[in-house]
């Protein structure tokens, strides 16, 4: 990547520049028949992770892009500590993913499309704001929403036109 410094562009031009590299792990994720979420996290101005959902692929459950993005950034930065990383993912993360970030210590996330079904930061539930709980996320969502909903609409889509045939 090309390593862009974060203060280079203004808060919502930055958050679309890097929306758009998790949408293109997200397409990464569709063309491998997976569920087209991606997701990157940021340190320092830097990508130190880049991850699509593999839970087909791998046979796992946990497979979320945002758990193979943690992983991948923890072993990059040496800690399991991920303080002063930005998150960006193309959907609202689910409890799973939302209670990984917690403990990971990621103070920001930037997410794309709600998540009706299981969306853990503001759909169905508001884990980052739980004041019960000992770490705190500050969180934006719906950044390029429309682009992030299309990519798993499309996906969906075609997954039930594949089954009726």
């Amino acid at each position: 990547m090309d390593g862009i410094e974060l203060f280079e562009l203004p808060g919502e031009q930055l958050h679309d520049r890097w929306m758009r590299m998790a949408i293109d792990e997200a397409r990464a994720a569709a063309a491998e028949d997976e569920v087209p979420v991606g997701a990157i996290i940021v340190a320092a101005g830097r990508i130190v992770a880049t991850a699509h959902n593999q839970r087909e692929q791998l046979s796992d459950p946990t497979a979320h892009a945002e758990m193979i993005a943690i992983t991948q950034a923890a072993a990059a930065l040496g800690s399991w500590r991920l303080e002063g990383c930005t998150l960006y993912v193309t959907l609202e993360p689910c409890p799973m993913c939302a209670g990984a970030i917690l403990q990971a210590r990621v103070p920001v996330v930037v997410w794309g499309a709600a998540d009706p079904k299981a969306g853990a930061v503001e759909t169905l539930y508001r884990l980052f704001d739980d004041p019960r709980l000992n770490h705190r996320v500050e969180h934006t969502g719906h950044v390029m929403a429309d682009e992030c909903g299309r990519i798993l609409s499309e996906f969906f889509r075609e997954k039930r036109n594949e089954n009726r045939k």
